[in-house]
């Protein structure tokens, strides 16, 4: 064998085949090791699999409701990708969900909202919710800015201290709960008005698609288009890579990283007020669900990538679907969904690590 021939690399995967094979094997290999888990478990493969067919894609209201849940995953992970342009990390998209949901029950709620013309009973809510999402990341944005706090450890504690204020709403008849009227009232608020509720796309409850789905369309194209073409994407790609020589260059470095944390909370925020005002309709301790975490994996995913974030937002949705009907309908603990997600994480983080160092020799 000759000394050329020995030295020659190996043959590499265009980019663009590599990004999208990554996910794709990573998602297979996920659901064989799952199929291989259940017929541990006992359950029958064909059983389980009808089951989670069924609360996917069984009918009209269950692939309404995926997507739906696929809206909320896609706004925590759209976050996630604009403070990941800054160099930043937010993984406190549960709090910022949970504080949207609270705020978009109190102006829901609130004397008179119910009464606003043009389709102002719903927005004023969602507006709301979006701007308690973005205080809320702003807040570990300043605390970045002026005591050089972790925006990781400051967005995680925030999540806990927003989920603590939610179940405090509707533990409190001072604030959220509803007027205990025996002692079987749950700790929960008062259903919104029906005006205040996002309208569906079908107009039928039997497809519950909400506007949430082409807001999020808007989102998504606006948000693509800032972080590739505009001055601002620029600037955070800059603070990203180098926050000193971004400084030098005369870029606020402190506001743009105020400002990417507000970006990403008001995303978990508005999501928080399509969960609330497009599905629950009311408030409860629970009201969260784990959406926040779920959307930092989507994020994590995306690896920067919007369209990668749709992608993923839709496979956790429907997983997460197909997972609850698993678990009513063939006895499959829905926690299978959850081992799915971080096989499927440490899957493409892997390869993409392998990926990317074979690409810098």
């Amino acid at each position: 064998m000759s000394v050329a021939s020995r030295s020659a690399a190996p043959p590499r995967l265009p980019p663009g085949l590599a990004g999208l094979l990554l996910p794709v094997g990573a998602v297979l290999a996920a659901f064989a090791v799952g199929a291989v888990a259940i017929m541990a478990l006992g359950v029958p493969l064909g059983e389980a699999l009808t089951a989670f067919w069924r609360g996917a894609f069984g009918n009209a209201y269950a692939i309404s409701a995926s997507i739906n849940r696929a809206v909320a995953l896609a706004l925590v992970g759209t976050g996630f990708v604009f403070a990941a342009r800054a160099g930043l990390t937010n993984v406190g998209g549960e709090g910022q969900i949970a504080v949207g949901g609270v705020a978009a029950t109190a102006i829901c709620l609130a004397p008179g909202i119910a009464d606003l013309p043009l389709g102002l009973a719903f927005l004023v809510p969602l507006l709301g919710a979006t701007l308690a999402g973005g205080v809320w990341g702003a807040l570990a944005g300043f605390l970045k800015v002026r005591v050089g706090t972790n925006e990781v450890i400051s967005t995680l504690l925030l999540s806990f201290i927003a989920v603590w204020l939610l179940y405090w709403s509707v533990q409190s008849e001072a604030l959220l709960r509803q007027p205990m009227t025996s002692s079987a009232t749950l700790p929960e608020s008062l259903p919104i008005p029906v005006t205040t509720q996002v309208p569906l796309l079908t107009g039928s409850y039997s497809s519950p698609v909400t506007l949430g789905l082409p807001l999020l369309v808007v989102i998504a194209a606006v948000t693509a288009l800032v972080l590739s073409r505009s001055i601002f994407g620029f600037q955070l790609k800059a603070v990203g890579l180098n926050p000193v020589a971004a400084a030098r260059a005369g870029i606020a470095v402190g506001a743009s990283i105020v400002t990417a944390l507000f970006l990403a909370g008001a995303m978990g925020g508005l999501a928080g007020g399509l969960m609330l005002q497009g599905e629950q309709y009311s408030l409860k301790a629970g009201f969260s669900s784990g959406y926040g975490f779920d959307g930092l994996v989507v994020g994590l995913l995306a690896r920067n990538s919007i369209a990668g974030v749709i992608a993923g937002a839709l496979l956790f949705g429907f997983l997460r679907s197909g997972g609850i009907s698993m678990e009513m309908g063939a006895s499959v603990p829905s926690a299978l969904i959850d081992v799915l997600q971080g096989l499927i994480v440490v899957t493409i983080a892997g390869a993409a690590y392998y990926v990317d160092r074979g690409d810098r020799k």
